[in-house]
C-alpha cells in the first residue's frame, strides 16, 4: 500500500518521536510512506522547536499568527495536491493540527481514504492555556477536520469522547494509544549501572521539567529518606533526564541541602540513549500529565520495566493498573504522590513485582509501534474496500 503521511510539526521533539516510528512502522511492514510536511521538521536537530517560523510567530500578535498559520493550509495544499497527482497514493494518513482543513480539502478533491490522528484537543489546548484571538476559525477547523475524516485515531479514550461530543460517529473513532519500539525499550536494555548509580537506589524523571512537577519536593524527600536510611540501606539518589526551566532551581536547592551528589541531571540528550539512561532507573515517574493525552514517556517506562508512580486520572488508568504494573496517587494530591515514592523506596519486593508487571504490559496492551501501524493499514483496508 502507498501512503500519504501528511504533518504540520516543524519542531524535532514528541511529536516527531511519534512521526518518525509511524512512518518506519509502515516502512518496514512494506508500505511505501511519501511524506508531505514543513521542509525544516527534517533538517532540524532533536529538540528544536521549530527554527525561524516559530520565531517569526512568537514575535507576530497573535491574531496575526493566527492568520499565517490558517494561511499555510493554501500553501499545504497545493503541495498535497501535486503529491496526490505524482504519487497517486491509496490513503492518507495526517496528523491533526489546528488551523490546518488542507488535508481534508486535498482527500476530498482526490477521493482518497483519510486516517486522522488526534492527539490532544487543541481548540480547547489552546485557548484554555495559550489563548486564542480567531476562536471561531480555530473552532472551525477543528469541527470541520475531525467530522470529515473517514476514520479518526484520538488516543485515548478520555480524547475519544471530546471526539464524538464534536459530532464524530462511533464506527469512524478507534483509540489507539502511543507505543515504543520494544527493540529499543525492554528491560534488559542494561543490567550495568554507571559507576555514579552503582551503589545507589534510582528515583528518575524523563523529560521537560516544569514547575508543576514539583520535583523539588521529590528532591527534599530523596534527602530526608536518606538521613534516616539504615547505613546498609542503598542511598537514594534523583535522575533527571531531560531539560527544563526549574533545573537552576532544583541545582539551587540540592547546594542548599548539601545533597549535591544525591541529584544528577544529563540535560537534553539524544534519543537513541534515552533507554541507556533509563536502564539506570529503578522508580520512574510520572507527576502530572493532561487529562486527554497519552504520554510516551510511560509507555517507555512501562517497556523497560521500571516500577512507576503515576496520577490516577483517567487517561492513566487506560494504560496502568494500580498495585499491579503502577502506584497511582490521587491526581494534583503531593502528598499522595510522595507517599508512593517512599512506599516503593522501603519495598524491594514491591519493586520487583510492578516491575515485572510492566515489562508484561507491553505485549498484552499491543503498545507497539508495529502494533499500531497495523492496526492504521487494517482500518485503511477496509475503507477502501468500501470505496
Amino acid at each position: 500500500m502507498k501512503i500519504l503521511y501528511h504533518h504540520r510539526v516543524a519542531s524535532k521533539d514528541g511529536q516527531y518521536v511519534h512521526i518518525e516510528a509511524i512512518i518506519g512502522a509502515l516502512r518496514e511492514q512494506g508500505h511505501e510512506v511519501v511524506v508531505v510536511a514543513p521542509a525544516v521538521s527534517d533538517q532540524a536537530a532533536f529538540g528544536a522547536d521549530g527554527g525561524w517560523v516559530s520565531k517569526v510567530r512568537r514575535m507576530l500578535p497573535r491574531f496575526l499568527s493566527e492568520i499565517l498559520e490558517f494561511g499555510y493550509s493554501a500553501y499545504d495544499f497545493g503541495k498535497l495536491c501535486i503529491t496526490l497527482y505524482r504519487e497517486k497514493p491509496d490513503a492518507i494518513y495526517e496528523r491533526y493540527n489546528l488551523f490546518l482543513p488542507s488535508g481534508i480539502l486535498a482527500k476530498q478533491l482526490f477521493n482518497v481514504p483519510l486516517i486522522l490522528e488526534i492527539n490532544a484537543p487543541l481548540f480547547d489546548e489552546r485557548n484554555a492555556y495559550g489563548g486564542l484571538s480567531l476562536t471561531w476559525l480555530a473552532r472551525w477547523s477543528e469541527l470541520f477536520t475531525w467530522r470529515n475524516a473517514d476514520h479518526t485515531l484520538p488516543v485515548s479514550h478520555v480524547l475519544a469522547s471530546y471526539v464524538r461530543g464534536a459530532g464524530v460517529p462511533e464506527p469512524a473513532i478507534r483509540v489507539i494509544p502511543n507505543g515504543i519500539d520494544s527493540r529499543l525499550f525492554h528491560p534488559a536494555v542494561s543490567k550495568e549501572k554507571k559507576p555514579e548509580f552503582a551503589e545507589s537506589l534510582v528515583v528518575g524523571f524523563v523529560g521537560f521539567c516544569r514547575e508543576w512537577h514539583q520535583l523539588d519536593h521529590v528532591l527534599s524527600l530523596i534527602v530526608d529518606f536518606n538521613r534516616q536510611r539504615n547505613p546498609d540501606d542503598p542511598e537514594v539518589k534523583l535522575l533527571i533526564v531531560g531539560d527544563g526551566p526549574v533545573l537552576d532551581d532544583l541545582k539551587k536547592q540540592a547546594r542548599a541541602l548539601k545533597a549535591e551528589h544525591q541529584i544528577h541531571i544529563t540535560g537534553l540528550i539524544d534519543r537513541e540513549h534515552i533507554p541507556e539512561w533509563l536502564s539506570q532507573i529503578d522508580i520512574a515517574l510520572q507527576p502530572a500529565v493532561t487529562p486527554w493525552c497519552s504520554p510516551l514517556k510511560l509507555i517507555e517506562y512501562l517497556a523497560c520495566g521500571k516500577a512507576i508512580v503515576a496520577p490516577d486520572s483517567k487517561n492513566i488508568q487506560e494504560l496502568l493498573r494500580d498495585g499491579e504494573n503502577a502506584l497511582l496517587f490521587q491526581a494534583d494530591h503531593l502528598p499522595d504522590m510522595l507517599e508512593q515514592i517512599k512506599r516503593l523506596l522501603s519495598d524491594e519486593a514491591l519493586r520487583q513485582q510492578l516491575s515485572d508487571n510492566a515489562a508484561a504490559s507491553i505485549a498484552r496492551q499491543q503498545l507497539t509501534w508495529l502494533d499500531n501501524a497495523r492496526k492504521i493499514v487494517s482500518i485503511f483496508e477496509s475503507l477502501i474496500s468500501k470505496s
